[in-house]
C-alpha cells in the first residue's frame, strides 16, 4: 500500500541554520505556527492501542534482537556495566540492562513525537539516492544501528510500504553529494558523486525501517542531528535508486543527548573535527521544538558494549499524517552517471505536468527544468512505467523558441 503521507516527528524538525542560502527564521516560524495550532502533539494517545495490538511487545522483541545481532556481528559479548558514567535521560544503557533483564525495561518507546506538516528539508538534500540499509561505505566512525518506526497519528496503526530516507554529515561535519560553502572543500566538485551516509529503505508491516550508519559529526552553528524524510508512491529504478519525483511527507531531524556527543568527540576521527561544537541548548531549531510540552526529538540509545567506540543502537518512533504531502527541492540529483547540482530552484523540476507562467509564456528556465526531469526518467529506466509529460499547448498562443529548445534538448 502506497499513499501520500506527512511526516511529523517531534524530532522531525526540518532544515538547518548554518547552510548558505537557507533562512532558519522562516523555518522556525513554520514550526511555531504549527505547534500553536496542533491538535496532536505526541503519540501518547496511541499507547494503549499499540499495547493491545501487540505492537509495543513486537517493538521490544525486535529492538532486543537487533541489539544482540549488532553485538554478535562485531564480536562483542559484554554489556555495559550498571555503574555507567553516562546516565543521560535517553541513554537506556544506564537503566542497568543485563543478560537476565526484562527487555521491556530497556527497549520500550519513550520518545514523544508530533506532526510537522510544513517544514523545509534543508539545503543538503539529494534526490535519487540508493535504496540500502548500510550507508557507511568507507566512512570511519562509531557504528550506529538505527531502528525507526512510523505510526499513523489518526489511526495509531503502523505505516507500512513507505520509503524512509535518512542522511547526515560524516565525522568531520561534511555531507556527501553537495558542493557548497561551509560543506568541507567547496572546490571539490568530486563530492557531488559521493553517496556516503545517505540511504532509503521501505517500512515493513510494523512501520519499521532500519539502517546501519556511523554516528554523525557536527558543523558550525548546528547541533549533531540526522535528517529523515518519507517518500510515498515512489519509483524504484534498476540501479537500486529511488526516483526523483520528490513528493514526500516532509522532512525533519532527530538529535542525540549532549553528553553522548561530548564523549564521541573524544574518539577518533571525531576528535579530528576542527569545526566548533554547537550544543543542543544553542541550536535554535531544537530549542523551538523542546519549548513545546510533550515534544521529545531525541533518539533513545544503548551502547553495544562497555565501550562507546564499539558502537550504538538507537531507536525512535514518530507519527505521520497520511493525508498530507508536499514537494521538496533537492540541492542536487544523483543520476546513474553521478551527481548533478540542481541550479534550478522553485521551478517545475519534480512535477508531472509542465506548468506555464501566468503570462502564458514558457521560459527557457521552465523548459530546462522540464527536460532535466524527463531526461532523468529516461536515463534511469524505471521498472514501473512512467507517464511521459504531455504539453497541451497551442503554439498560436505561446512563443515558439523555448519549445524548439525543449525538443532539441530531448533528442540530443
Amino acid at each position: 500500500m502506497h499513499f501520500i503521507s506527512t511526516i511529523l516527528p517531534a524530532f522531525l524538525v526540518g532544515s538547518v541554520v548554518a547552510h548558505p542560502g537557507h533562512s532558519v527564521t522562516e523555518e522556525l516560524q513554520e514550526r511555531r505556527d504549527y505547534l500553536a495550532n496542533a491538535q496532536v502533539r505526541d503519540l501518547s494517545h496511541c499507547s494503549e492501542k499499540l499495547k493491545a495490538r501487540g505492537i509495543e511487545a513486537r517493538n521490544i522483541a525486535r529492538r532486543e534482537r537487533i541489539a544482540e545481532a549488532a553485538r554478535a556481528k562485531r564480536g562483542l559479548k559484554s554489556k555495559r556495566d550498571l555503574s555507567t558514567v553516562l546516565a543521560a535521560d535517553h541513554n537506556a544503557t544506564g537503566l542497568g540492562y543485563t543478560a537476565n533483564s526484562d527487555p521491556t525495561s530497556l527497549f520500550t518507546s519513550n520518545a514523544s513525537c508530533i506532526l510537522t506538516p510544513d517544514v523545509t528539508q534543508g539545503p543538503y538534500y539529494v534526490g535519487g539516492e540508493y535504496i540500502r540499509q548500510d550507508v557507511r561505505e568507507t566512512q570511519q566512525g562509531i557504528d550506529t544501528v538505527i531502528d525507526y518506526q512510523v505510526i499513523d497519528v489518526e489511526t495509531c496503526e503502523p505505516v507500512p510500504n513507505v520509503y524512509l530516507e535518512m542522511w547526515h554529515c560524516n565525522s568531520t561535519g561534511v555531507y556527501s553529494g553537495v558542493t557548497a560553502s561551509g560543506n568541507g572543500d567547496s572546490s571539490d566538485t568530486g563530492n557531488l558523486n559521493n553517496t556516503f551516509l545517505r540511504g532509503i529503505w521501505p517500512t515493513d508491516s510494523d512501520g519499521v525501517a532500519q539502517f546501519e550508519t556511523t554516528f554523525p559529526g557536527h558543523y558550525t552553528s548546528r547541533a549533531t542531528h540526522i535528517h529523515i524524510l518519507i517518500h510515498t508512491n515512489a519509483t524504484v529504478y534498476p540501479n537500486g535508486t529511488l526516483g526523483n519525483e520528490v513528493t514526500s511527507s516532509h522532512v525533519g531531524q532527530a538529535f542525540f543527548d549532549q553528553d553522548l556527543i561530548y564523549l564521541a568527540d573524544e574518539i577518533s576521527p571525531y576528535s579530528d573535527n576542527t569545526q566548533e561544537i554547537t550544543t543542543n541548548a544553542d541550536d535554535s531549531i531544537l530549542s523551538e521544538e523542546t519549548a513545546t510540552d510533550g515534544v521529545d526529538p531525541m533518539f533513545e540509545y544503548t551502547y553495544l558494549s562497555d565501550d562507546l567506540a564499539d558502537g550504538l543502537f538507537a531507536w525512535i518512533a514518530f507519527g505521520i499524517n497520511t493525508t498530507e504531502s508536499s514537494s521538496v527541492t533537492p540541492a542536487a540529483f544523483y543520476y546513474e552517471s553521478g551527481g548533478v547540482e540542481n541550479d534550478i530552484v522553485d521551478e517545475p523540476t519534480t512535477k508531472t505536468d509542465l506548468e506555464v507562467s501566468d503570462s502564458g509564456r514558457l521560459s527557457y528556465r521552465e523548459a530546462q527544468a522540464y527536460t532535466r526531469n524527463l531526461k532523468l526518467k529516461h536515463l534511469k529506466q524505471p521498472t514501473e512505467s512512467v507517464d511521459h509529460l504531455s504539453l497541451t499547448l497551442s503554439i498560436a498562443h505561446y512563443d515558439i523558441a523555448p519549445y524548439i529548445f525543449l525538443i532539441f534538448t530531448l533528442i540530443t
